[in-house]
């Protein structure tokens, strides 16, 4: 056998998609030898599915791995040919930024960026199996460690730390109508040993579903009559290091037509020629095949269908919405009832995917496995779906795998932190049952979690671990010591209702505010002067109209984003303070630890549903355990009165 040396306190990333890109360069950042395992060396950064990258939820997400200066973000900017902010016309807390990306712009600048990463080495090569040194379950809490990785070529790496970022690529099968055969993606090879070598370790595995759809010659489209889908004219970058993007003067047009009765019922008559519709595994809820909408939904006469650009010099339309895996020679025949496309032609047939995934309850918050000290998981082996998702986890967990290379304590993400705190912390509680897809509607703090601020709320925490660069460190002061001088200056400078008046601004007569004084029998009046912060709640009043008003704002760009920034908080200033509460009593749960590998067999007066629920997720403090399915304020309170009484026995042991 042959042994690859690799240099002490190194780590492995197996897979070269959305969540081992940022993997790789996650953990380089906090200072690990990282090297980069993936079968092709060319298809490092491939968008598997969709031409796009954001949206509501996974825009946010973007941005946050952007704060812990991660990857995506930068490249999709250089690689968006359309940039669009879903959901405008409503409060900044559920925008999505959104961009329609170039393929081979996209791949091409992912890896120019890792190939020129410092302290990221790359390598084409399958890994066959990973190696454990298993423990001796009377001495330790673990199944085992880490040792090693062993590739199909028979080399073993010896490693401390291992990311599987394998996608759906974990015993990957695709499916046409009833054909079936092993595959990750339609030309690549799954990853089979991997599974064997997890299921071996004891990690409970599941199968999940998701798929593609087919691919659309543009020449053989008819786009007249359909609804055309612009971009933003002045596109908002992903990343907090650009004020622009490069390709904002040549934005491509999306199209929208809709499928229509004719089709769903060729959908309806062709059900039982697709195996995977016959599968019981379960698929994305929230991107649904064809299949799925017209078996969920029969009311509906038609659903949507957004014609999408793959890139600037190709003729490929990605037709969004009607992903299928029925008969390929049924395809094209059931496109063509739809509205523009009835003369169309495929280039490639849609396809479904069914995969391998772990039970995200065997994760801890690091996304740490708590069976295997040194492995961690990232993307959809944990369950999740989508790009953003998969990115998010791997900045994670390739931090978190590169500290502990190094000994450093770890990067903890909370539910108050970011929406990749609410994504892992719903995952490692309660499972994933169905591929996780990322809404705003899944946070509880969404106003304070927005896509607008993720740098404020995270890349101060990336550099606390030495996961942020000097560069990216240096924008951020810069633009916070802006932003809080801007806000400062608003907030200080106070106008009664005449001299708001004065500016042309339109608020109520009443200037004076009337206090009764108990027990003096008096009435006091003030005038009320409101600040020009207090002012950014009118809607139509900004930063930039109040530059006017406000003559230490004179200097101030009206262009410049940081105004927007600004509009936003004063908006959303009186709900955060209600929202500020909840972060504390939040906040209370999460600081009252557990005791990850408490027995939970010898706890009285919890019921054994409770008791099993417990010992699947072993909540890390009183905040998880209470947002477990099926726990009762009763069980919560066995819990803390078991867990106290054992901590005072531990410290009374140690003294």
């Amino acid at each position: 056998m042959v042994t690859l040396g690799i240099i002490l306190n190194s780590f492995c990333v197996i897979g070269g998609g959305h969540a081992g890109c940022e993997a790789a360069t996650g953990a380089a950042r906090a200072g690990a030898r990282t090297l980069l395992l993936t079968q092709k060396l060319e298809t490092i950064g491939e968008l598997s599915c969709n031409p796009s990258i954001g949206g509501v939820g996974k825009g946010t997400l973007v941005r946050e791995v952007d704060a812990l200066d991660g990857v995506m973000g930068r490249v999709a900017d250089k690689a968006g040919i359309q940039f669009h902010i879903l959901n405008r016309s409503k409060g900044a807390a559920v925008w999505g930024p959104r961009a329609q990306i170039d393929r081979k712009l996209y791949k091409k600048h992912m890896q120019e960026a890792l190939h020129n990463y410092s302290g990221l080495d790359i390598r084409a090569g399958s890994v066959f199996d990973v190696l454990f040194d298993h423990f001796d379950p009377s001495t330790s809490d673990r199944w085992g460690k880490i040792k090693g990785v062993k590739l199909d070529s028979g080399e073993t790496i010896h490693c401390s730390q291992v990311v599987i970022c394998t996608g759906t690529f974990l015993s990957g099968e695709i499916h046409i109508g009833m054909k079936t055969f092993p595959a990750g993606r339609m030309n690549d090879a799954p990853s089979i040993g991997l599974s064997v070598s997890l299921a071996a370790a004891g990690f409970k595995l599941g199968r999940l579903q998701t798929g593609t759809p087919a691919r659309l010659d543009a020449t053989t489209i008819n786009f007249t009559g359909m609804e055309k889908q612009l971009g933003d004219i002045v596109p908002s970058p992903f990343s907090y290091l650009h004020r622009d993007v490069p390709n904002a003067a040549n934005q491509v047009v999306c199209y929208q037509t809709r499928t229509t009765p004719a089709t769903h019922q060729l959908i309806r008559d062709s059900l039982h020629l697709s195996v995977h519709i016959q599968e019981t595994k379960k698929g994305p809820r929230y991107c649904p095949s064809l299949e799925a909408k017209v078996r969920r939904f029969p009311q509906k006469e038609s659903h949507n269908v957004w014609l999408e650009p793959e890139g600037y010099d190709s003729d490929v339309i990605y037709p969004n919405g009607i992903s299928c895996s029925m008969p390929e020679e049924l395809q094209e025949l059931m496109m063509r009832t739809i509205p523009g496309l009835e003369n169309v032609k495929m280039v490639r047939p849609a396809y479904g995917v069914e995969y391998d995934h772990v039970d995200a309850r065997e994760l801890g918050p690091t996304l740490e496995t708590k069976r295997i000290k040194g492995l961690f998981l990232a993307g959809q082996i944990n369950g999740t779906t989508g790009y953003e998702e998969a990115a998010a986890q791997g900045a994670v967990a390739g931090i978190n795998a590169g500290l502990a290379a190094l000994h450093q304590p770890p990067m903890l993400i909370t539910r108050a932190d970011g929406f990749m705190g609410v994504m892992i912390d719903d995952l490692i509680v309660k499972g994933a049952e169905e591929p996780y897809r990322m809404f705003t509607s899944r946070s509880e703090y969404r106003m304070t979690l927005r896509s607008d601020n993720a740098d404020l709320r995270l890349t101060e925490l990336g550099r606390k671990v030495g996961a942020v660069s000097d560069e990216r460190w240096k924008v951020f002061v810069d633009t916070r010591s802006r932003i809080e001088n801007a806000t400062k200056l608003l907030k200080d400078f106070r106008l009664g209702p005449q001299g708001w008046r004065s500016h042309g601004f339109i608020v109520q007569n009443d200037g004076v505010l009337r206090r009764y004084v108990i027990g003096l029998g008096l009435s006091l009046c003030t005038e009320v002067r409101n600040s020009g912060f207090e002012m950014l709640r009118h809607a139509t009043i900004t930063a930039s109209v109040l530059r006017d008003a406000v003559p230490a704002l004179a200097d101030l760009d009206p262009d410049d984003a940081l105004l927007s920034r600004i509009d936003i908080d004063g908006q959303y200033a009186a709900h955060l303070i209600r929202q500020e509460a909840d972060l504390r009593l939040f906040l209370e749960d999460e600081t009252l630890t557990l005791d990850p590998f408490m027995d939970y067999s010898v706890i009285p007066g919890i019921s054994e549903e409770v008791r099993e629920r417990l010992g699947r997720v072993r909540p890390i403090n009183v905040g998880a355990a209470k947002r477990m399915e099926g726990m009762t304020p009763a069980s919560i309170v066995a819990l803390l009165r078991h867990a106290k009484r054992t901590f005072r026995q531990s410290a009374m042991s140690v003294e």
